[in-house]
């Protein structure tokens, strides 16, 4: 709802307030139809509403009287029966004035979030006109690992129970032009981390600068990583070791949609490259805690959403991770990192699919191997890539009487690999290339609830992928 729209609203409801508390205070010393009057000529449609009701009330007092009792207390019954029902609608209008100035119930949709970088909940300060909002999310994560690995030998790895997250969003609307969004994580129930805290100036309808701690907008996840959004009880992998989910950092930029394109492109600090290892980029975060900046990073998304719940699209990060730590024989190396990925999602009558394919690539990666004193497979990969697809479908999506419930089965394909080009004088480790297939099923009781229950079967060619159980109970508000 606009600005403009719901101060219309208010003003007709005061209006309509004001006229009422008038009919009801004439009610003590003046005929009932003078009240009645009053509340249709404020033009407003909840006092015409009243109005034709009160009118049949005592067109004809005579009609509705008791034939022995005179004409004067028959009036007076028809007034006190109009003042109450008058009164009632009152507190009507008034209980929807309170909710119209609190914002309850207003909350963006899943394209509408989308399109601002953000998952439903973490939206919910968009959806008001001024003060505080707050919303999060949570999730508990069971894992249950097989006994042994693809090739039969003990994994020495235990069941874990783990409350991975406890989040909570807190917002402050300033105006209509400026905004802060935050996320604040408490991760294994203990530590404690902030995922985003932003500024917002929306400098029109379509376009906004955004300035602070931001999520990277790449893949499918990163932005939107509440429970209730992404299938399957632990996050692919691709998203994890590829494009490092969750993944933020310190800078600034813009962000905008116009029509059915929505794009965001920010500067941030970049990777440190000293953190890099044979699993991925991950160890390379800085999480916005006194990130060092020596080295830059620009990084830019851009989608298509041709029809609502489908869009298609793409997103890249570029930038040195050196940071001026990356020296060998005297000379320093800057270690230019570039990420890309081509991404889409269709949530059409139950069905939910998703394919993403990620690839990063890294320069002088020999160089920053031997800076790290990495030899044999343990080097960091000049390439690393990884591909997902994921097919859903709600069996309750088109049964009348399912109230709003979920039930999907999902399936989940996945290849990745850490040292799919390794530099000069260095080895693939085989344990780097993994398979996964993930078949499991999600229930949803309440769109803001959801249980997943899943199996995931990983193999590689060194014979050690392990297998695992997984349930995942998580919430969003």
């Amino acid at each position: 709802m606009t600005n403009d729209r719901r101060r219309f609203i208010e003003h007709v409801l005061i209006v309509t307030l004001i006229c009422g508390l008038a009919a009801t205070a004439s009610g003590q010393g003046a005929p009932a139809d003078i009240g009645r009057s009053s509340a249709v000529e404020a033009g407003t449609p909840a006092a015409a509403a009243a109005a034709p009701g009160a009118v049949e009330a005592v067109a004809d007092p005579e009609a509705e009287a008791d034939p022995e009792v005179g004409e004067a207390e028959a009036v007076e019954q028809g007034r006190e029966a109009d003042v109450a029902e008058l009164e009632r609608r009152i507190d009507v209008l008034a209980e929807e004035l309170e909710r119209l100035r609190s914002g309850e119930d207003e909350r963006l949709d899943v394209d509408e979030a989308r399109r601002l970088g953000l998952a439903p909940s973490a939206a919910a300060t968009y959806a008001i006109d001024r003060g505080v909002s707050i919303a999060g999310y949570g999730e508990m994560l069971l894992e249950n690992y097989a006994d042994t690995n693809q090739g039969g030998s003990p994994t020495g790895k235990t069941t874990q129970f783990d409350y991975l997250r406890a989040i909570l969003y807190a917002g402050y609307r300033f105006s209509d032009k400026f905004l802060f969004n935050s996320e604040i994580e408490v991760e294994h129930a203990k530590e404690i981390f902030v995922e985003f805290a932003y500024v917002d100036y929306q400098a029109t309808e379509n376009f906004g600068l955004r300035g602070g701690m931001l999520l990277v907008p790449m893949g499918l996840v990163n932005e939107f990583h509440e429970p209730t959004v992404f299938m399957g009880a632990e996050r692919p992998v691709t998203e994890n070791k590829i494009i490092p989910s969750t993944w933020r950092e310190n800078g600034g930029g813009f962000y905008g949609a116009f029509g059915q394109v929505s794009f965001r492109a920010y500067v941030l600090n970049g990777f440190n490259g000293s953190s890099f290892s044979s699993g991925g980029l991950r160890g390379g975060r800085q999480k916005g805690g006194k990130a060092k900046s020596t080295s830059l990073a620009f990084t830019g998304r851009l989608d298509i959403t041709p029809t609502p719940g489908v869009f298609f699209g793409a997103s890249f990060y570029t930038g040195d991770s050196g940071q001026g730590e990356i020296v060998v024989d005297g000379t320093e190396y800057g270690i230019g990192t570039a990420v890309f990925d081509l991404h889409g999602q269709a949530q059409v009558r139950g069905l939910d699919l998703r394919a993403l394919f990620a690839r990063a690539g890294l320069s002088d990666a020999d160089r920053l191997n031997q800076a790290l004193g990495k030899t044999g497979t343990s080097g960091v990969g000049e390439g690393l890539q990884g591909a997902y697809i994921q097919l859903g479908y709600d069996l309750l999506s088109q049964v009348a009487g399912a109230g709003g419930v979920g039930l999907t089965p999902y399936v989940r394909y996945e290849q990745v690999d850490t040292q799919a080009r390794m530099p000069a004088g260095f080895e693939r480790s085989l344990s780097t290339d993994n398979t996964y297939f993930t078949f499991g099923i999600e229930l949803k009781p309440d769109p803001g609830v959801v249980l997943k229950v899943d199996h995931a079967w990983v193999s590689n060619d060194a014979d050690s992928g392990i297998n695992q159980f997984n349930i995942n109970l998580g919430y969003a508000f």
